[in-house]
């Protein structure tokens, strides 16, 4: 079934449903554990006294932002069991890559404020070398998703291409959330990070907006068919406007903050995450409504519908809390990091 044609069913709507659930919890894992991903790839470039208070800027949150990413896998394994094999099947070692640098990051996150002097560049390292590997890995797997899992070598090279530009991305998050939650000397070398990563950013969304049409003639006429090419020209046009926006705010932050003045420091970081919005936002439409491209559908992939009604119900309750907590810490939280004391 490719698509059904009486959405009054529960076995029609069902299966939209989780697949919106799922989407938008990858998109909020991509924008909140991004930036503290993209934190951990700066930390390379940041004096030691300055790591403290890059990982600070990231401690009561991190490790919330990654149930996200649980709830989107998890979705996916039970509400389209047939897909998960299918995606996580191709994507096998780049999974077990990413999982590994999680691993690490967490460890080294847990004891780099516990080691002696001695030990603690080691696990700023480790942090480093994990959120590194973890944005690469997860970059490889949007670029194999985008050209349908072939496998072959262009596609590996273009997949490869995106991990690198998926690093470029996070660190532009990274770089535009240390501009709103530090000050002095590391906020400026924040704004410095975030040039020097914004336009591979932009490069990464040209190259899957560029590839995403020519894997698929389906996709192809989806955008470039008269009327969408004129009904969809916003969604390029208003990303170009965000890149355009975050350059600016770069160039003219330094001055303000020579006088002390604090206004703007959030633009940055609500550029990328709306450049990643609009970019997520594209992708969806293109790919929608398969789940592996032109081959298995959410229809297709989906559970049988007791159990999606099953799954539903725990949903229901699940994702609120989820949302709730979520919104209660960066509320708690918010504000300018100090450095970490034990």
């Amino acid at each position: 079934m490719l698509e059904p044609t009486d959405f009054t069913q529960a076995s029609a709507w069902l299966p939209l449903v989780f697949a919106l659930v799922m989407a938008l919890s990858m998109l909020a894992y991509v924008i909140l554990d991004g930036y503290d991903l993209g934190v951990g790839v700066l930390l390379r470039r940041a004096q030691d006294d300055e790591k403290d208070n890059m990982i600070a800027s990231i401690g009561p949150f991190w490790d919330a932002n990654e149930t996200w990413l649980v709830l989107g896998v998890g979705v996916l394994l039970v509400a389209f069991p047939l897909a998960h094999g299918e995606i996580l099947g191709a994507l096998y070692l780049p999974v077990a890559f990413m999982l590994v640098a999680l691993t690490l990051r967490g460890v080294a996150f847990d004891f780099r404020v516990k080691a002696r002097a001695q030990h603690k560049p080691l696990w700023d390292r480790a942090f480093y070398v994990g959120s590194l590997l973890a944005s690469v890995s997860q970059g490889f797997m949007l670029g194999s998703l985008i050209t349908g899992f072939k496998g072959d070598v262009w596609s590996n090279v273009f997949s490869l291409l995106i991990g690198f530009c998926m690093v470029a991305a996070y660190s532009l998050l990274g770089a535009g959330w240390l501009i709103m939650k530090s000050e002095g000397a590391l906020q400026l070398k924040a704004i410095a990070w975030a040039k020097g990563s914004l336009w591979l950013t932009a490069a990464g969304v040209v190259a899957i907006s560029l590839a995403t049409p020519l894997v698929s003639p389906r996709i192809f006429e989806k955008w470039f068919s008269f009327p969408n090419v004129i009904m969809l020209f916003p969604i390029p046009a208003m990303t170009l406007a965000l890149f355009v926006m975050i350059a600016r705010s770069l160039k003219r932050l330094p001055t303000r903050l020579a006088q002390n003045n604090q206004y703007g420091v959030a633009v940055p970081f609500a550029g990328a995450v709306g450049v990643f919005v609009l970019a997520f936002y594209g992708l969806g439409y293109s790919l929608f409504p398969w789940l592996v491209m032109d081959k298995i559908t959410i229809w297709q992939a989906a559970s049988s519908t007791p159990a999606l009604q099953v799954i539903f119900y725990g949903v229901v309750v699940v994702l609120p809390v989820i949302i709730g907590y979520t919104i209660f810490a960066y509320r708690v939280f918010w504000g300018k990091s100090t450095a970490l004391k034990y």
